[in-house]
This record gives structure tokens, sequence and C-alpha cells, in this order.
């Protein structure tokens, strides 16, 4: 399934990149949050052809969520933000992915992360690794033991609070704090280049899943502040503040 996931993100990473290629417009959604032709032509190409390969298994994602249309879920479904990060994609930083991800008894137990514009696609399966796909080549990734000299900490670009995140280091040693957008943060701990990923902020299950997904696979968890893993297929879909870890974190 996850070989099959592949082609789809891909396809929805071109229309982005087409649009990414143009002028576009900027409108706002109910949520006050941004949303442009690329968050939509991206969804309408996974919808179309993620639905075909698991006819019973319901689809959440993003914009249709906005728009009410929120299938019943059972104990599996899919979730899809088919652009995470749009204001990374508006400013142009190239940090903007389409995230799939399939949910199991609460839990993401698949996922792939592409990230269009510089051509580096994440993909992990619970109990058969991760790996990340860039300059031609694919190599499997995973977690790394976080060093006794202290921490490499990422942290979200567009949404930081840098006063609850120093209250939450407080007491940590951390050698190198990095910022970046969307769901690559999963990815950079995933991938052993980043060490823990607090998120003290609002979020919701399609920002989330495939980016955990394949840190899971990649032998990482995410747990809520009090150190329990985080669920999914909550009745508003948002998340509450959560860490996301390597080994050791």
């Amino acid at each position: 399934m996850l070989e099959k996931l592949i082609p789809i993100a891909r396809a929805a990473g071109a229309a982005i990149l087409e649009v990414y290629s143009t002028d576009f417009g900027v409108r706002t959604k109910s949520d006050a949050s941004p949303v442009t032709e690329a968050d939509e032509r991206s969804e309408a190409i996974i919808l179309e052809r993620l639905a075909p390969l698991t006819p019973d298994i319901p689809i959440v994602s993003e914009e249709a969520a906005s728009r009410g249309a929120i299938p019943a879920t059972g104990r599996s479904f899919w979730l899809v933000d088919p652009l995470d990060g749009t204001k990374e994609f508006i400013g142009r930083n190239g940090e903007f992915t389409v995230n799939i991800a399939l949910i199991d008894g609460g839990a993401p137990v698949l996922g792939v992360v592409l990230a269009p514009a510089l051509d580096r696609l994440y993909a992990g399966a619970v109990g058969a690794g991760s790996f990340v796909e860039e300059s031609g080549g694919r190599r499997d990734i995973a977690c790394a033991r976080a060093g006794k000299d202290g921490l490499v900490v990422v942290s979200s670009r567009s949404h930081g609070d840098a006063q609850a995140l120093d209250r939450f280091l407080a007491g940590r040693k951390v050698t190198e704090s990095v910022s970046v957008g969307s769901s690559l943060k999963f990815c950079l701990v995933a991938a052993g280049k980043a060490d823990l990923y607090p998120r003290l902020g609002r979020t919701m299950e399609w920002d989330t899943a495939a980016g955990h997904a394949v840190l899971r696979a990649a032998g990482g968890r995410v747990t809520d502040l009090a150190g329990k893993d985080l669920l999914y297929g909550k009745p508003d879909f948002a998340n509450p503040h959560f860490v996301a870890s390597g080994e050791g974190a």
C-alpha cells in the first residue's frame, strides 16, 4: 500500500508546483487560515486516486473537512493534508508538504510526506521501517539516539511560541535549535537529524498523522505532555500539545 501512495503524492505535488510557479491568489477560510488553488487541486487528485484503492476506508481531508464534509470514521481511515504549510507555500520557502496517512486503531500505521519543491519524499510503515527518496535514490532512515552532549531541537517556523518553548526546554541541554515548516519537522527527527520536536500550539490530526507515521516507523514516538501516545479519531480532530522524539530524547 505504501508503494501505491507514492505516485499519488507525487501527482499531487506536481499540481502544487504548477500553481507555485504562477502569481497565485490567497483566500481565507472560516477558521482564518489561508487557502490557495494549490490546496484544492492537490486534494482533488488525492481523493480521486486514493478512494479506489480502499473503497471501504473513509478519507478525512483538510479542505473537505473545512467545508463540513467529514465522513464517519471507524477503526481505519485515511487522514490527508493536501498542502501542509500553506504559509510556507505563500512565503515561497519550499518547506511545504503533501501528507497522506492511514490510521488504524487510533494510531498512524503508514504515511507519506512529500516536499515537492525540495524533491524530497519521506515514507514509512510501522513494522517495515522508513525511507527517504531524494536525488534520484532511496535510502533507509532511522531515529538517532540522543547524544550526551545535548539535544537538537526542531520547532515550527511559522507557528512558534518562543517563550513556551523556552519554558518546556528549561533544564535540558540543547546544542542546536532548528526552525522548519510543515510536517518536515517530524521527518528530521525520523531521519536522525533532530532529537526533539515539541509542539506547544494548535494542530489538527491531518497536520501530524503522516509525519507521525514516518517517525513511528523510524523508531520514534509522539506523546502528549503527560507522556501518553498521541491518538487519532478524536471528535473534533484537534490535537493537544505534543512532543515528537527520537530514541532517548
